[in-house]
């Protein structure tokens, strides 16, 4: 593992040998949360550093960043400053600052099969518990600065959690939660509730909104009249929606309004011979993206639809790498954040078992020509999101599948700067924030990733991560980890 500590800080007098921060700004910050703060001052300069502003255009090399009261200031050529009694500086050579990144398929839950075992069997029912402690810790550890839930299971906790980060009194990112799954019948979740019909999907958006949520996301099984009834709740409420579909496809939830669609297009089913209306394909979508060459007529239609109706899609690549042999690289530092029962789990998922038959589809092909359709989708002009889905299924964990994602993008044909401005200004875009968060300039939150390397030329180094900024308060990476070691999976 490449080394996770600063070594070239040259911190103030004030942060050396006092606590952190002002007495104002640690004031804010419960005593738990300051365990974990590296730096906190009215004023921060990180200086000589090499920025990459998130806007996709080249790295400024040599820069002064101003931080103060939680803002931007200004981004100025590099010099060398002193610091004083109220201005800590960090001098930052051979290192790079790029904006937090806005997660946008993200949760807060844990996939659990009782008894699972290395042939891939388990006793139902599927469970998903809460990871309320590990998981916000390791988001913010790797560099989110915001997230969105993009379904929620226990709504009330992840309300409740939000408050608590807000108030300072919990670790974590910012966060957008999405309101319980807007799922139709046959669910295979014992945890989630299946609507009825348009009315209770109509009173279950204006429920949640009531009680704070701010987005909310359709799943596999609701029919065409309850999405189209929750999107039409949700937008009286200013509130987007989101879908992980299968029993309606792409075009159609375009058309109904859906604001962004999840899972790049591995779960668009317009085209799977058994389709019927609302009701979800066997193949799940893995027909259609096999069937649609990225340059048809089949895809150059569905891509213009989602452009001409302003419809995001999220990637999530690390939670499909997971289905490719020997994929994704194994790391101590991903098994060493869970419990030894998630990482038996994982280690049994990368083995597939001789007793299991080959897949019917080569998951390779389909990764790759999922890749083919995110590349072709931007370059029409598409607003490509980005996000892991990380629910230690195939060991996509909160954080650590964030960094992967950014390196996954870049092996779809993005270049790294492309690949960091999806997973940062993009998102912030779509949730409409584009001005406060995901690029670095003059007035914008000081939500800030410090990452030893460069990621414009090595986008591994995206995994460098040393502090992560958060409304100008700067946390130690590598204490929040440690705070969580052998927990994830448990709570």
């Amino acid at each position: 593992m490449r080394s996770r500590r600063l070594p070239f800080l040259v911190l103030s007098f004030v942060l050396l040998f006092r606590p952190f921060g002002s007495a104002q700004q640690a004031g804010t910050l419960a005593p738990l949360v300051q365990n974990y703060v590296r730096v906190n001052a009215p004023k921060v300069i990180l200086a000589r550093v090499r920025v990459i502003d998130g806007t996709g255009r080249a790295p400024q090399q040599d820069q002064n960043i101003v931080i103060e009261r939680g803002k931007i200031t200004s981004v100025e050529a590099g010099s060398d400053v002193s610091p004083t009694n109220s201005v800590t500086v960090l001098d930052l050579r051979g290192y790079t600052v790029m904006p937090g990144i806005v997660g946008m398929h993200n949760h807060l839950f844990y996939i659990a099969r009782p008894n699972f075992k290395a042939d891939w069997s388990w006793e139902e029912p599927l469970l998903v518990p809460q990871m309320t402690f590990s998981a916000p810790r390791l988001y913010l550890a790797a560099g989110v600065t915001t997230m969105r839930t993009t379904g929620s299971v226990e709504t009330y906790a992840d309300l409740n959690l939000k408050r608590k980060i807000d108030e300072g009194k919990l670790p974590g990112p910012h966060i957008d939660v999405t309101g319980p799954y807007l799922e139709g019948a046959n669910s295979f979740a014992i945890q989630m509730h299946e609507l009825s019909g348009p009315d209770e999907a109509r009173q279950m958006v204006n429920y949640w909104a009531d009680r704070g949520v701010t987005s909310f996301k359709a799943y596999m099984n609701i029919t065409r009249a309850e999405l189209k009834a929750a999107i039409e709740e949700a937008h009286k409420r200013g509130i987007k929606v989101t879908g992980h579909l299968c029993s309606v496809t792409y075009k159609e939830a375009a058309e109904l309004g859906i604001d962004d669609l999840e899972h790049g297009f591995f779960v668009n089913t317009q085209l799977d011979p058994d389709k019927k209306p609302d009701v979800c394909s066997a193949s799940e979508g893995d027909y259609t993206i096999e069937h649609m060459d990225p340059n048809g007529p089949e895809a150059r239609d569905l891509i213009q639809t989602l452009v001409n109706h302003h419809v995001a899609v999220t990637s999530t690549l690390p939670v499909f790498e997971t289905s490719l042999p020997g994929r994704p690289p194994l790391q101590q530092r991903v098994l060493d954040v869970m419990t030894a029962e998630a990482r038996e789990a994982y280690l049994y998922f990368r083995n597939r078992p001789t007793v299991k038959e080959p897949p019917k589809v080569d998951p390779e092909a389909l990764f790759k020509r999922d890749m083919q359709l995110e590349r072709a989708f931007a370059a029409a002009g598409g607003l490509l999101v980005a996000g892991p889905d990380p629910t230690g299924n195939g060991a996509t964990v909160p954080g650590f599948g964030d960094q992967r994602g950014i390196e996954l993008l870049v092996e779809a044909g993005f270049s790294p700067l492309e690949a960091i401005k999806i997973a940062t200004l993009n998102g912030a875009t779509y949730m409409g924030k584009q001005d406060q968060i995901g690029s670095i300039a003059a007035g914008k939150n000081a939500d800030l990733v410090v990452v030893k390397g460069d990621p414009a030329t090595h986008i591994a180094d995206v995994e460098n991560v040393e502090i992560v900024f958060k409304d100008g308060i700067g946390y130690d990476s590598k204490n929040l980890i440690d705070s969580v070691k052998g927990r994830y999976g448990q709570y």
